[in-house]
């Protein structure tokens, strides 16, 4: 499958958190978002303004220690995992396979890599990388078929 890619650059949280409200603002359920970032990358950053544009009013926080963290956001769920401490998927991996795809879920996944077997053809994979000390450049790679989250993405 090729896939497109859209850089973007911010300069601080605030910037990073307002582009995961713009994607957060076009997700329309069914979405699978793989975020790859060294630790302390801003991934969960990204996260809180994806909830707060998919219209969740609930504080968003790591599920480092949790694995899974639900918010609802609107008419949909957002389900954010977090491999970050497992050694390798398990059963949370069936956990993940079961709301992959929901038309009425978003999931998002931060350090996926131990899943990328449960991870569905289609998903989309924002690699998070530090400019310096709050600044960011942020690479999206999506099918075709998801071009819809790219779309005004660069717009403030």
């Amino acid at each position: 499958m090729s896939l497109r890619t859209l850089s973007i650059r911010t300069a601080s949280a605030g910037e990073t958190q307002s582009l995961g409200a713009r994607l957060g603002m076009r997700l329309r359920g069914g979405e699978v978002i793989e975020l790859v970032s060294d630790l302390g990358g801003g991934k969960t950053t990204f996260v809180q303004g994806v909830a707060r544009g998919m219209g969740s009013v609930e504080r968003v926080t790591s599920p480092t220690f949790t694995v899974l963290q639900e918010y609802a956001a609107g008419s949909l769920t957002l389900y954010h995992f977090d491999f970050y401490r497992l050694q390798e998927a398990g059963i949370v991996a069936n956990e993940l396979a079961e709301v992959a795809g929901d038309p009425h879920g978003v999931v998002l996944v931060e350090w996926g890599d131990i899943a990328q077997h449960v991870l569905p053809p289609g998903t989309v994979r924002i690699a998070i990388v530090p400019t310096g000390e709050y600044g960011r450049t942020l690479t999206v790679y999506y099918p075709a078929a998801r071009a819809y989250l790219a779309e005004g993405l660069l717009s403030a």
